[in-house]
């Protein structure tokens, strides 16, 4: 059963990043944004997620880090495929995720949002586990902030549309809105 303190879910693994901001006094959070990524690209599993979050990522590791071992990146949390959830920011303050962005006319979605990556790419499906541990996380965060309706809840592809396209065709969105609404 997963529970918030202080923007914080208790009893999971956390990986305090500095790759975060604070949010303005009486911003409202009404906006979660779903992810996907997997590092290297298609491969799954180990720490190298968590190190890109951390500003830690081994540019040696694989040729692909060279590109992007320098960003200053984060999410709130990570479920990885076999459902684990890793939190690396506070739902209080604003993870990295979003970049240039807009939802219902408003820029800049990472000031009014909280983004969920998911241990995936936009073609594998994503494992039953993580769709239960995503619901389980959006209904807990809906208790604390009320504000994320059904409807405020999207993919990357839709704030950043034509410059991201996850969490890509492989997600199943009617099948998570059943899980929701159950």
């Amino acid at each position: 059963m997963l529970t918030i303190k202080n923007g914080w879910l208790e009893n999971i693994e956390h990986h305090k990043t500095s790759h975060f901001t604070p949010r303005e006094l009486g911003e409202k959070i009404d906006l979660l944004v779903v992810h996907n990524i997997s590092l290297p690209p298609g491969k799954f599993g180990g720490s190298f997620i968590t190190d890109l979050f951390l500003g830690k990522l081994d540019k040696n590791a694989d040729p692909f880090f060279e590109e992007i071992y320098q960003l200053e990146v984060s999410a709130h949390c990570l479920i990885r495929r076999d459902g684990q959830i890793i939190q690396y920011v506070s739902f209080d303050n604003k993870a990295w995720h979003a970049g240039v962005s807009a939802f219902n006319g408003r820029e800049r979605c990472n000031d009014f949002s909280i983004g969920i990556e998911l241990e995936g790419t936009d073609i594998l499906p994503y494992t039953p586990q993580q769709y239960l541990q995503l619901v389980s996380l959006v209904k807990k965060l809906q208790e604390s902030y009320p504000l994320i309706s059904h409807n405020n809840i999207v993919g990357h592809c839709d704030i950043a549309p034509g410059r991201k396209t996850d969490p890509g065709e492989a997600f199943d969105w009617p099948y998570f809105h059943s899980l929701l609404n159950d």
